[in-house]
């Protein structure tokens, strides 16, 4: 007997806390797609679990000790909804990309984060098949300092200027890339 529809959705956050690649093959439908993926590397855009594991490597590389306790989850039919917080400590550069494009990096603060969101799944065959999210971005930029305007604003100008940025990015998304290259190790089929 497969997992549940509500075990399915708490195993895709288990992916991206953990990189798990054979958890993904399990969990994820091979015609996933993320609505919320036009903020990360390139390679989080990647349907099925590889961009799944991109996605998570993305939150990793900025974010020791990611968590997401889930709060609330409610199953109807074929969706799923889950509330939950993203728990971490930003030790590694933050980066926000527009359509794969670098757009800026929030150099690491050390500071703990504790963010609420709620998740829209759609499953398919018993696997994850679409995710959107509702997220409190404010309250995750302002345990980030980047509001109100502070010094990590400061620092974000200055990571720009002198290239750290634009470095930490493309280390980023080729971590992300090879985190998608694991999808294909565990797909379905494969011994």
């Amino acid at each position: 007997m497969g997992m549940s529809p509500e075990d399915a959705a708490r195993g895709l956050f288990t992916v991206l806390a953990t990189g798990d690649a054979a958890l993904a093959a399990a969990v994820v439908h091979e015609d996933f797609t993320n609505r919320e993926a036009v903020v990360s590397p390139a390679a989080c855009s990647l349907p099925g679990p590889a961009g799944v594991l991109a996605s998570g490597a993305w939150l990793r590389s900025a974010f020791t000790d990611l968590s997401f306790p889930v709060t609330d989850l409610v199953r109807d039919g074929d969706q799923v909804w889950i509330r939950l917080h993203m728990r971490g400590r930003h030790t590694g550069p933050f980066v926000h990309y527009r359509d794969g494009a670098p757009l800026r990096a929030i150099p690491p603060t050390g500071d703990e984060i504790d963010s609420e969101q709620v998740h829209l799944l759609r499953l398919r065959d018993g696997r994850v098949v679409r995710h959107e999210a509702v997220r409190d971005d404010l309250t995750l930029l302002g345990q980030l300092g980047v509001l109100p305007p502070g010094p990590t604003v400061r620092r974000i100008d200055d990571w720009s200027a002198d290239g750290r940025a634009a470095r930490a990015a493309a280390v980023i998304a080729e971590a992300a890339e090879k985190a998608a290259a694991t999808a294909r190790e565990h797909a379905p089929g494969r011994a």
